[in-house]
């Protein structure tokens, strides 16, 4: 199925202070346990099939990459509507999770990983050129590029803290 690409240049505006950013993954260490890989794999497809049913959920939106390694990345309105989801007995996470944890972690068959980061929005800087709707643009809201955003400088907005470049 093609998607719209938009031609020039656009930025997200995330409509609030912040964002919480979640990466997570999956790696197969020993290709050849491939039943094992794909039940892990498969809980990642039951997780986010619900959430796309759950507005309330607290994910805005999120992209993913298949491969020897896979990846995730997803953009939620807070950290606590992350941890909500992890925690809540009646979500598919919880069950996969367990599961997990008894039958392969430790195994080294699998490998999983995550990463969490709380972002402020004057530490945000997004650009796309010529894409399709894609990222923080796909999960709140794609607007072009104006006079107040032709910048990294303005997009990343007049809060943000410049890091000074040595022997500049």
């Amino acid at each position: 199925m093609a998607q719209e690409v938009f031609p020039g240049r656009f930025t997200a505006d995330i409509g609030r202070e912040s964002v919480t950013v979640f990466l997570i993954g999956m790696r197969a260490n020993r290709w050849w346990k491939a039943r094992r890989i794909t039940r892990v794999a498969s809980s990642m497809t039951v997780m986010m099939r619900h959430l796309a049913t759950h507005p309330g959920s607290g994910l805005l939106g999120s992209e993913q990459w298949f491969g020897r390694t896979t990846i995730l990345l997803s953009y939620w309105e807070s950290p606590e509507h992350l941890r909500r989801f992890a925690a809540d007995k009646d979500s598919p996470h919880l069950g996969p999770w367990r599961t997990f944890m008894k039958q392969v972690a430790g195994s080294g068959d699998v490998g999983v990983w995550h990463e969490t980061y709380q972002v402020p929005a004057s530490g945000i800087e997004v650009v796309y050129n010529g894409m399709p709707l894609f990222g923080l643009a796909k999960a709140t809201s794609h607007v072009p590029v104006g006079p107040r955003s032709n910048t990294a400088k303005q997009r990343m907005g007049s809060t943000a803290k410049t890091v000074p470049v040595p022997g500049a």
